[in-house]
C-alpha cells in the first residue's frame, strides 16, 4: 500500500517513526514533509498529502500535528478524502471501519510515540 504521511513541527519526530513502522511492514511512502521540528504551518504539509489521496497517488495518508483538529479540517477540504482524528486505537478501528477513513490526523501532544503506531496499526 502506498502511504502519504504529512506534519507540522509538532508531529515531526512521530512522522519519522511512523514512517520508518510502515517501510518495515512493506508500504511505500510518499512523506511530504516536514522535514525538521523547526515551526511551520500544518497546511502547507497536510493539504498535499490529503490531494494525494483525492487524486489516487496515494492510497491513504497519515497526517500529524500537535492536537490533530486542525490537520483533519485542512485535510478534508479535498474532494474524496474522509480524515478522521484518532487518539487512540478504538477511534482509529472505528474511523476505517465505520465511516471508512481514507486518512487519519494524530495528535502528537495527546498521545505518546507508543500508541501514535497502535493508532496507525489499527486503522490499517
Amino acid at each position: 500500500m502506498k502511504i502519504a504521511l504529512g506534519t507540522d513541527h509538532a508531529g515531526y519526530e512521530y512522522k519519522e517513526r511512523i514512517k520508518q513502522h510502515l517501510i518495515e511492514r512493506g508500504h511505500e511512502v510518499a512523506d511530504f514533509g516536514t522535514d525538521s521540528a523547526e515551526s511551520c504551518d500544518y497546511p502547507d504539509f497536510i493539504y498535499p498529502a490529503a490531494l494525494a489521496v483525492g487524486e489516487g497517488r496515494c492510497d491513504r495518508a497519515i497526517v500529524l500535528g500537535g492536537s490533530g483538529n486542525g490537520e483533519t479540517i485542512v485535510a478534508n477540504k479535498v474532494r474524496g478524502v474522509r480524515c478522521a482524528v484518532c487518539w487512540n486505537t478504538e477511534s482509529a478501528r472505528l474511523a476505517k471501519e465505520h465511516n471508512n477513513a481514507n486518512l487519519i490526523s494524530i495528535g502528537a501532544r495527546m498521545v505518546t510515540e507508543q500508541e501514535g503506531i497502535a493508532i496507525v496499526d489499527a486503522w490499517l
